[in-house]
């Protein structure tokens, strides 16, 4: 994907989630400033990064938290605004960044990114191709523990690329945010698809990590 944000992007921070491009979640934005982040980005143009907190980010969770290096810039795909002034959002994840300068504190935090643009590879080939194979077994076996490993069922077309299918599943999946983190941060889809394969071969038999000490949409 070409597209750059075409200025400092907000930032959305939450304890062990982490998103990918094209992977898609749902969340629930009840903070006032993250509330305040949604309007402002629906007046614009409806992107936010998703960021994943780092160790710690509980003594600093009302200020401004650290949060990791790496993330996503995700784009509003549906909103809903509730009687209590909440929002429930559906975002869809467009590309990896790498966050920059803080350029905005208050009311919430905004920040100039970097894209990171995937390595080149092509559908047909056929290391793409085994590896997005291997990927569809791999859902398929998993498909009968449903949300014992997968945050909400990973949906996609059957003629998804390898990229999507990627991107879906690793959103989805139980896996530990550090383990996610460092598939985010792999160039190579091929090679990220690879990884990822490896660590659902595991979710079936060492079952999902424990959900975060604290949660905060």
């Amino acid at each position: 994907m070409d597209w750059a944000p075409k200025r400092p992007v907000p930032v959305l921070p939450l304890p062990g989630v982490v998103m990918f491009p094209n992977g898609e979640m749902s969340l629930r934005v009840f903070e006032l400033r993250y509330r305040t982040m949604v309007r402002d980005a629906l007046s614009s143009e409806r992107l936010v990064a998703v960021a994943t907190l780092a160790p710690g980010w509980e003594q600093d969770a009302q200020g401004s938290p650290p949060f990791h290096e790496f993330g996503c810039v995700a784009r509003f795909e549906e909103v809903e605004w509730l009687p209590n002034d909440h929002y429930d959002l559906r975002v869809r994840g467009t590309m990896r960044v790498h966050f920059g300068r803080v350029v905005r504190e208050f009311p919430y935090r905004a920040c100039t990114v970097e894209t990171m643009p995937d390595a080149p590879y092509t559908e047909s080939d056929e290391l793409a191709t085994m590896a997005r194979q291997d990927l569809l077994t791999e859902r398929a076996r998993l498909a009968p523990l449903g949300r014992e490993v997968w945050l909400a069922p990973p949906v996609f077309e059957p003629s998804a690329p390898l990229s999507t299918v990627v991107g879906t599943l690793a959103t989805a999946a139980r896996i530990p945010a550090d383990e996610k983190l460092a598939l985010l941060a792999e160039d190579n889809v091929v090679e990220r698809a690879r990884l990822l394969r490896a660590r659902l071969r595991l979710l079936g038999i060492l079952g999902p990590p424990p959900p975060p000490a604290l949660g905060r949409n």
